[in-house]
């Protein structure tokens, strides 16, 4: 099988890689090796996918299964056993998915809708107050709004997100973030030397996130914050229907934490890359614009929760950024027997590492130009013609993202309102770069914004 060149002794190929931006130094494996290979980390073997026919083949669930390995296995120092961090065979992740289920079902959605609508008017009112100092940081402000959208719908929790400084979760859960991402493929005693710090703050950040969480749950136990129809009364109250078990205290915060992180860092990097693309190309927000208008009207009354649906070419906007970016770059598989793949042999229980940033770049797929910004890639017709294992933002199979609609309904609201609201313009002379925090994100985005005549 293809690997990097100059492999080492012992060490394999982890010279080779990027600890900063792990997933983006794959995607060029990608274009140099092939879309399969093998990558060597201290011993330890993945191979690594990243073109269509390969992809179709690992993506079947017959044959494959989601894999809980670094870095995704070292959140959970945070998140146990949590629906992102669960291995497939631990019976919290069937409880939480069972009784969780029906909380994003059309009718639940509707009742989040309000609640996303001010903080998105938060947001709005907030950048307002801002448009005479200077160009925006849009990844910080994506941050705050989506943090506190999930805070407020999923557990009646206000982060404060729009006041001044950040939350001490928000930071905690930034540099937890960040040292999952950057200890993947560490060496321990390279990290010991010259990562010492980071290595002693991080248990710091898990202890102030978990009792942050604990005293949420607390207050809902007893009273001291009203109950509501949001996630956690429903996994205080309903028991799993498979069993008839309620979930334990310990299930619920990990799952809670789960949400806070995988719920806000995704969308935060989504809508951030959205506003990237669109300042660069203003005929696409004029295009975005005109649809806005012809569904909410030019009243500025409330969105009704059964028009962002209607909001096609917004949508639009939102599917073509998560090709080019999506908010997970890359995910893991394992095979669940002895197999091929790509007519190389696999073993029980190997590890593949599928990368999201390669596939949905992949030519064979996409055409040439896979680059260019372009919502029209998903147009029905466009949509019809491509593989199904063309596109994946969310993963695959039973363990894909349980929180799909509801991040695909807050990203749709939000654009639509600060198209409607606000200009923007990039900031001269930046590019695009990208952080990798186990999510991504564009680095020190900054936008000039100003509210619309």
């Amino acid at each position: 099988m293809p690997h990097p060149a100059w492999r080492l002794p012992l060490l394999g190929d982890v010279v080779r890689l990027d600890p900063q931006r792990p997933v983006q130094r794959e995607m060029q494996f990608v274009r140099e090796l092939g879309d399969v290979f093998e990558i060597s980390i201290i011993g330890r073997k993945v191979v690594v996918v990243g073109g269509g026919d390969a992809a179709a083949e690992v993506f079947d669930e017959t044959r494959f299964a989601k894999a809980v390995v670094p870095p995704v296995s070292n959140l959970r120092d945070l998140a146990g056993d949590g629906l992102f961090t669960a291995f497939n065979s631990e019976p919290a992740w069937a409880q939480a998915h069972n009784v969780l289920m029906p909380a994003f079902s059309q009718a639940a959605m509707r009742s989040y809708h309000d609640a996303m609508v001010e903080c998105v008017d938060q947001l709005c009112g907030y950048w307002a107050d801002l448009a005479d100092q200077g160009p925006i940081d849009v990844s910080s402000d994506m941050n705050r709004l989506t943090l506190e959208v999930i805070g407020r719908t999923g557990f009646g929790y206000n982060f404060d997100s729009f006041s001044p400084g950040r939350h001490p979760f928000v930071e905690s859960m930034t540099r937890a973030m960040s040292y999952v991402s950057q200890t993947a493929n560490d060496i321990p005693v390279i990290r010991e030397i010259l990562g010492w710090k980071a290595m002693r703050q991080n248990p710091k950040d898990i202890a102030l996130m978990k009792n942050t969480v604990d005293e949420v749950i607390a207050a809902r136990r007893s009273g001291a914050s009203p109950q509501q129809d949001d996630l956690l009364q429903r996994m205080l109250e309903n028991p799993d229907p498979e069993t008839g078990e309620l979930m334990s205290d310990q299930s619920i915060r990990n799952q809670v934490l789960t949400f806070l992180i995988a719920g806000h860092e995704t969308t935060a990097g989504l809508l951030s890359f959205a506003l990237h693309y669109l300042s660069m190309n203003p005929d696409l927000v004029e295009r975005a614009r005109d649809e806005i208008d012809q569904v909410l009207g030019t009243e500025g009354a409330p969105v009704d929760f059964g028009q962002v649906a209607k909001l096609r070419y917004v949508r639009r906007i939102i599917d073509e950024t998560l090709r080019l970016w999506p908010s997970g770059p890359a995910f893991f598989r394992k095979a669940r027997q002895e197999t091929t793949l790509a007519g190389y042999p696999i073993g029980n229980g190997e590890t593949i590492l599928v990368v999201l940033l390669a596939l949905h770049r992949d030519p064979k797929l996409w055409g040439e130009d896979t680059e260019r910004f372009d919502p029209d890639r998903f147009l029905p017709a466009a949509v019809r013609a491509r593989p199904a294992h063309a596109y994946k933002p969310f993963g695959v199979g039973a363990r894909s993202c349980i929180g799909r609609q509801f991040a695909l309904h807050e990203a749709v609201l939000a654009l639509s309102q600060i198209l409607t609201r606000f200009d923007i313009a990039p900031t001269p002379g930046y590019e695009l770069t990208v952080e990798e925090l186990l999510t991504i994100r564009p680095e020190n985005l900054r936008l000039e914004i100003r509210p619309r005549r």
